[in-house]
């Protein structure tokens, strides 16, 4: 019988459930009271105050500073340099390094057993020469005489084109030499 009389306390009640959950800080303010009704004198706990938002408000400020100063206090290139030096040299650069890379690839690509040697001398002649002009660009950022310096970078580059061509005609050179022996080689 008193399993019908919860069973029916229950269906009369429902739908009028609270499933809310109380708020924040209802448990202090609940113990709160009840010390004050049985006469505790509780200790007052001190609110924590989170040191995570200005932690992270500082950190985003300090981040907008730094890339704003690096932004506004970047070098230009030493290419961006010599082209407000000298317009016609950057155009000569990208000319010259475009044909010069083209080559090198050629080069590359002609690279074999017979021919490893020379390629592999010529690459470090590059580089050499690459180095040479790179000093030559810093001259001419440094004020040294500019006709002549932009002369010395022009011939830099013909110099390695001519290299690049001679190195070319060379492996040309072997593999014709090779195909040449293997026709008159019998057997």
């Amino acid at each position: 019988m008193e399993k019908e009389n919860i069973d029916k306390l229950f269906n009369n009640l429902q739908g009028s459930f609270d499933f809310e959950e109380p708020t924040q800080g209802h448990q202090e303010r609940f113990l709160e009271k009840l010390n004050a009704a049985n006469g505790v004198v509780g200790i007052p706990q001190k609110k924590r105050k989170s040191i995570w938002k200005p932690l992270s408000i500082a950190a985003a400020v300090t981040l907008l500073i730094a890339l704003g100063i690096g932004q506004f206090s970047s070098q230009p290139t030493i290419e961006e340099q010599v082209a407000e030096i000298s317009p016609e040299v950057s155009n000569s650069q990208f000319y010259f390094a475009s044909l010069i890379e083209e080559q090198v690839k050629q080069l590359e690509n002609e690279s074999g057993p017979e021919t490893k040697q020379i390629v592999d001398d010529t690459m470090v002649q590059l580089k050499k020469l690459e180095g040479d002009y790179q000093q030559l660009e810093k001259d001419l950022l440094n004020g040294g005489n500019s006709k002549f310096i932009l002369s010395a970078m022009i011939t830099n580059f013909q110099t390695r084109i001519d290299l690049l061509q001679e190195v070319l005609n060379q492996i040309e050179t072997i593999k014709n030499f090779k195909n040449y022996n293997d026709e008159n080689y019998t057997i």
